[in-house]
Parts: structure tokens; C-alpha cells; sequence
């Protein structure tokens, strides 16, 4: 089974999706109940087929497993979690249209660079339907809008927060990637159970120091955290975008290393610095430039303005000074009186048609009459500069990684609360 195949089973398995194959191979296994999630159910062949997909990811990997029983668990909480958000989008009224399972499709073809009956083929291949298939896309779009929801609701950043978190000397350049286990406590916790977790986690940090397991094979076995079947993995993120007391303990951190075991309301954490690296200097290219604009309105006729363009273009050819001349003849009130004077700037954000244009001119150099949204132009390249955007850059980053950890933290604080409420019943054979 190749890779592309892998990822498209991925989603079905996190989704719960049930290939019809599986059910018939399942027998009296189809029906039974494995949990009761409000009004809903889990079957027996739907944590099956989620767990055949865990098992196809790992395949040949399968020491990096953890035992059965405690996979089960951790699958069926998964599948517990999205059941969950489904009703809570279902019941607030998110939608998913035909279209957009259309476009959501389209773009994993494009990534995986194979086309619909390639899709098709993989799909049958593995047992699933192609109805199936965009159920679980839909389901998919729905917890992403969910999610979106909740995070644009609760992450507002205000204006102070930003020059805080910009003047307070805790921002650090530079981007880690960060590997996390987490042994978790569940709310309310109790001395005795506050120390069994706490136990745990130096247990397993006894082995990560001895080198009988690797990190990412002690996240799969050991860890609550919603990445545990990641290795752990949270990828790369800017200091700024990890917790403070995240970003406090591996800023003094070397690559490989495994820290102590940090205690947070969630439980407690064992975090590897995978890698580090620093953020390059944001340099662009910026132009300064001046122009002539004649409209075309309800009183100037699109023929009009352009033999009107074409008549001061004529007059530049003839030596006429582009400043005089964009002060006397140009529509622009903004840049008329300034001579045509645009200022400085980048190009990215402007017109296609005129930064095209701009960019194949030398200085003093002035281009033909062009059209744009406005009317007919004339653009005069006067220079161009090095300009250093990092602090801007660094300025904007804030901001949405502001935006982000009070996202990811109000919905976090979403999911708990969502399942705090939930009646929710396990029924394995060795409950979870």
C-alpha cells in the first residue's frame, strides 16, 4: 500500500468510516456497542476499521505500539472527541455543502498528485465506498468549521496585549520543533492520584535516559495528549506560539534533549526539543515610484481617457518633466498635487497589471499607458531600495500567535468542557 493511499485512509480511520468489506468480515462483531456518546453510539466495526487504519501507519513499526487494550482506549477517546464536536456542530447549525466536499476532495488529489479514478481505485481496493468516503470529509469540514468557530469567537487580541507581549522581553527569534508527553490528571484529582501520575512520568523518563525506548515510542504507549498517536509530534512553531512555560524550559534546552517532568493542570509533561533553528532577516525589495492617472467615469468615456493617456504619453516622449505634468494633468487627488509621487513601497498586495509593470522598468524609466480598475496610467519607476521588514514581520507574527495559543487554549478548555457535560459509557470488554 503505498503512501498516498495511507493518508486517504488516515482520515477515513480518524473518522470512523466503515468499509463495507470490514463490517461483512466482522460478523456478530458489527453490531456491538463499544460506547454510548449522549444519544449516539460507537460500534464494534467502527473502532475496528479505526484501528486497522492506526495499525496500516505503523505498519512494519508495530514495537512502537502500544499494547492493545491501551490503543483501544486511546482510538475509541479519539473517535469519543470527534462523535462529540459532530453533534455540537450538527446542533449549531454548521453546514457542509456538496461543493465544498467537492473543492476539500480536489485539493487532496492535488497534494497527493493523483486524479478521481485513481481515488476511486485506492478506495475499492481497501474495501471503501466513495459515498463513505465523502461522509467522512464532510464530517471532517464540519469539526474544522466548529473549530473556527470557537477560535474566532474567543481569541480577540487586544491592542495592549500586543505591546505587552512586544515589550516585555520574553519574545525569542527563531522556531523549535517540539515532541511532548503528557501523563495526564483528570480535573479534581486527588493527592494519591496526583502522585501515581507523577510517578509514571519518571518512570518513563527513567527509560527515555536509559535508551530502552525512544521518544516517539514512549509518546504512543505512554501519552493522553491528542498527539499521542503523532509520536508526539507538534511540529515547527515559533517560541511565541508554544505556552511560556513551554517556551521558558527548551529556550535553555540543547537539540535531542528530554526535560525534567513539568506539572501543569492538564498532568504532567515530558518535552524533546527535536530541533531548533533561527529566523532569517526579512528583507524586500521596495519601490518608490510616481504616476498619471486619467479616470474613466459617466462624463469621461473609456475612448476619451485613452486618447487622453495617449496624448500625455506623447508629450513624455517629447522630454515633457513626468512630475510637471502629473501635478497639472493627472485624476489622482491623492498624488497629483505631490507630483505623480506615490512613495515607497513593496509590490507585493498591489494590481497583478501594474506590479508586473513596474517591476521589468528601470529607474527613471516610465512606462506605456496601462489600464487598471480606475482608468488609463501612466507609472514612472523612480528607485528602489533595500528595506528591513523583520520588525514588521515580527510584529505580525505576534499578533497571530496571540490569536493562535488563545485559540488553541479556548478550544482545549472547549473540548473539555463539551466532554465534561457528555454521557458518555464504555463498553470493551476491559473498560478504558
Amino acid at each position: 500500500m503505498n503512501r498516498n493511499t495511507l493518508f486517504l485512509l488516515a482520515l477515513l480511520s480518524i473518522f470512523g468510516g466503515i468499509p463495507k468489506t470490514y463490517g461483512q468480515a466482522l460478523g456478530n462483531n458489527v453490531e456491538r456497542i463499544v460506547a454510548v456518546v449522549d444519544e449516539d453510539i460507537i460500534l464494534r466495526s467502527e473502532l475496528d476499521q479505526a484501528l486497522a487504519g492506526v495499525r496500516r501507519q505503523y505498519a512494519g513499526r508495530e514495537n512502537q505500539l502500544p499494547p492493545a487494550e491501551v490503543l483501544e482506549r486511546q482510538v475509541l477517546e479519539r473517535l469519543t472527541l470527534v462523535r462529540l464536536q459532530l453533534q455540537r456542530a450538527e446542533g449549531t447549525g454548521v453546514r457542509v455543502t456538496d461543493t465544498e466536499v467537492d473543492e476539500a476532495i480536489n485539493r487532496i488529489l492535488r497534494q497527493n498528485q493523483i486524479d478521481f479514478a485513481q481515488l476511486q481505485t485506492q478506495l475499492q481496493q481497501d474495501g471503501f465506498s466513495l459515498a463513505e468516503f465523502r461522509k467522512t470529509m464532510r464530517e471532517e469540514l464540519m469539526v474544522q468549521k466548529l473549530r473556527q468557530r470557537v477560535v474566532d469567537s474567543r481569541s480577540d487580541v487586544s491592542p495592549s496585549e500586543l505591546e505587552i507581549a512586544l515589550t516585555s522581553g520574553s519574545q525569542r527569534t527563531g522556531e523549535v520543533r517540539l515532541s511532548v508527553l503528557l501523563i495526564g490528571v483528570p480535573d479534581g484529582a486527588k493527592a494519591d492520584q496526583i502522585e501515581t501520575a507523577r510517578a509514571k512520568t519518571e518512570g518513563v523518563k527513567k527509560l527515555l535516559d536509559e535508551g530502552s525506548m525512544d521518544f516517539a515510542a514512549a509518546a504512543i504507549r505512554y501519552s493522553d495528549s491528542g498527539q499521542a498517536l503523532e509520536g508526539g509530534d507538534l511540529g515547527w512553531r515559533r517560541y511565541d506560539q508554544i505556552p511560556p512555560s513551554f517556551a521558558d524550559l527548551v529556550s535553555g534546552m540543547n537539540t535531542g534533549e528530554v526535560s525534567q517532568p513539568m506539572r501543569t493542570p492538564s498532568g504532567f509533561y515530558l518535552i524533546k526539543l527535536t530541533d531548533k533553528r533561527e529566523t532569517s532577516q526579512i528583507v524586500v525589495t521596495e519601490y518608490n515610484a510616481r504616476k498619471i492617472l486619467v479616470n474613466v467615469s459617466e462624463l469621461q468615456t473609456e475612448a476619451e481617457s485613452k486618447r487622453e493617456i495617449e496624448a500625455l504619453y506623447t508629450r513624455l516622449q517629447k522630454a515633457e518633466d513626468f512630475e510637471k505634468l502629473a501635478r497639472e494633468m493627472s485624476d489622482d487627488d491623492a498624488t497629483a498635487p505631490l507630483g505623480g509621487d506615490i512613495g515607497w513601497f513593496a509590490l507585493e498586495g498591489l494590481a497583478p497589471e501594474f506590479s508586473e509593470i513596474l517591476s521589468v522598468l528601470k529607474d527613471n524609466e516610465y512606462s506605456k499607458p496601462f489600464r487598471d480598475a480606475s482608468g488609463w496610467l501612466i507609472v514612472k519607476r523612480v528607485g528602489t531600495r533595500q528595506a528591513d521588514r523583520t520588525e514588521e514581520y515580527v510584529r505580525g507574527q505576534v499578533m497571530e500567535s496571540l490569536r493562535q495559543r488563545k485559540g488553541e487554549e479556548a478550544y482545549e478548555l472547549f473540548l473539555r468542557q463539551l466532554r465534561g457535560e457528555a454521557y458518555i459509557s464504555y463498553r470493551l470488554a476491559k473498560a478504558p
